[in-house]
């Protein structure tokens, strides 16, 4: 694939404050120098964020980039999920995350729909062609996957309920992706599969996303971050090196693009896209 159809992209979440707000739209106001194909904006668990969601997505339209808001099914109704829906598409926009998302502490019962795939196709029931959907990808297996088998055949479904294309959990080591992809084409999966990349700032804050997502940590670069201790200058120079290099191995093996959890920071992911080329 050639720069220009490849996907580059940056993941935000929603302010809780105003303070918030304003700090995001000046970090915006920096990534959007990078040229992004859009923004995505995430959803929290069990919609706790809805209303903040569609507020960032409008604000970045106001802005004159391309937003994806995120749309999370557990926790929600049938009739919630349209009426989301209805407002994204009278405010005209084209392109959603779909997710399963997280059971949020103390609430018993999923909702209405238990999985993406359900999710997926009662959008596609609903708008028809109207949204792009991205639905989530796990190349080291989601971590309430029986089996490699199951975790592939759960992502199939979604795709076959009416996705259009995914983005991956954040990992670091090369090998999984590229396996990943391997065993989709095999079983006739085509849709592109675009890496999530997760900057590394802090040890302490990685090591927490990631045991709570089952992304592993290579223990080559845990072993090495953790000898910094709280050198946070030096952590910040090894994890630009590394995640560097695993996006040059992922873009020279043919990715059809990246996606960048930003944590609303921007001088890593401005860095990142810098080495790489991308501005």
């Amino acid at each position: 694939m050639t720069k220009d159809t490849r996907t580059f992209s940056l993941e935000l979440f929603p302010p809780q404050t105003a303070e918030g707000a304003e700090k995001l739209r000046a970090t915006r106001a920096q990534m959007a120098l990078l040229k992004p194909r859009f923004f995505s904006v995430t959803f929290g668990a069990g919609g706790s964020t809805r209303d903040r969601t569609l507020e960032t997505v409008l604000d970045i339209q106001r802005e004159g980039h391309a937003a994806a808001p995120h749309l999370s099914c557990i926790g929600s109704t049938r009739e919630s999920i349209r009426s989301i829906l209805e407002q994204y598409r009278a405010h005209g926009i084209r392109h959603l995350v779909a997710l399963r998302g997280d059971l949020p502490s103390g609430m018993a019962q999923p909702g209405t729909f238990r999985y993406a795939n359900e999710l997926v196709e009662f959008i596609r029931a609903a708008t028809g062609d109207w949204f792009h959907i991205e639905v989530a990808a796990y190349p080291e297996y989601h971590p309430q996957a029986r089996s490699p088998l199951d975790d592939l055949l759960a992502f199939r479904r979604k795709l076959d309920a009416g996705a259009n294309s995914a983005i991956t959990q954040y990992f670091y080591n090369f090998d999984a992706y590229a396996q990943f992809i391997d065993q989709c084409r095999r079983i006739g999966i085509e849709v592109p599969i675009v890496p999530g990349i997760m900057p590394i700032s802090s040890y302490s804050s990685l090591a927490r996303f990631s045991d709570n997502c089952g992304a592993e940590i290579p223990r080559w670069i845990r072993k090495k971050l953790e000898s910094y201790g709280d050198d946070s200058a030096s952590i910040r120079a090894f994890g630009l090196d590394v995640v560097t290099q695993l996006c040059e191995k992922l873009l020279a093996s043919g990715a059809p693009g990246l996606h960048f959890y930003t944590l609303n920071q921007a001088s890593l992911t401005s860095t990142l896209w810098q080495r790489l080329g991308l501005t």
